[in-house]
């Protein structure tokens, strides 16, 4: 079985838990994608970095060739740019880690009232505290069918008896008795305007 392409698998699960990566790819693949994830993330803080730059703090971090660091650079500014359509995720991903480093911190000091904030806000964050069946599930949420209708009765409306047979026999009448019904020719409006929005004297007129 071959394994996933490197490319899509970081554009699809960048930022996924480790725990489900594991269930997804092969360890090696799973070793990769976190060491793109973390130089995605350098890349992001350090924008103006030249590629050099890349390629040096990634072999420093990681004990890399030179050729393998320059090929992660090469799939790094492939994910970049879909970065923007991805950006919440990577801020709830960085607001996770934040909350969970400020943990840590807190514990080695043995300063409770931080953890419980911390831990309080990841809850919150994380919304935790609500049932997967609770979720509104909106990938199933149906659009109604709506159709025209000439029927009034779709609205609680009774229909009037042979209302188009109605409709032509009023429309002959008025058109016997009232000739021009059907036909009006459009007329300019006799109405003096410039007296009707005539401006009124504030009393303060030029001097």
């Amino acid at each position: 079985m071959s394994l996933p392409n490197i490319v899509e698998a970081a554009k699809a699960d960048l930022y996924t838990a480790k725990e489900e990566l594991l269930q997804k790819y092969a360890q090696s693949q799973v070793e990769h994608l976190l060491r793109l994830r973390d130089m995605v993330t350098w890349s992001i803080a350090n924008p103006d970095a030249k590629d050099r730059q890349f390629v040096d703090e990634e072999r420093t971090r990681y004990g890399l060739s030179l050729v393998t660091a320059y090929a992660d650079l090469k799939i790094v500014k492939a994910i970049l740019p879909n970065m923007g359509e991805a950006s919440r995720d990577f801020h709830r991903w960085r607001y996770n880690e934040m909350i969970l480093e400020t943990y840590q911190m807190a514990k080695k000091r043995k300063d409770t009232k931080t953890m419980e904030k911390a831990a309080t806000s990841y809850a919150k964050f994380n919304r935790i505290d609500i049932e997967d069946e609770q979720s509104v599930p909106y990938h199933m949420i149906v659009v109604q069918p709506f159709f025209p209708t000439t029927d009034p009765r779709v609205v609680g409306i009774n229909p009037v008896p042979n209302i188009d047979e109605r409709i032509r026999k009023l429309t002959r009448e008025l058109s016997d008795t009232h000739p021009d019904t059907e036909n009006v020719e459009y007329e300019e409006a006799d109405l003096p305007l410039d007296e009707i929005f005539k401006e009124e004297d504030d009393g303060q007129g030029e001097e």
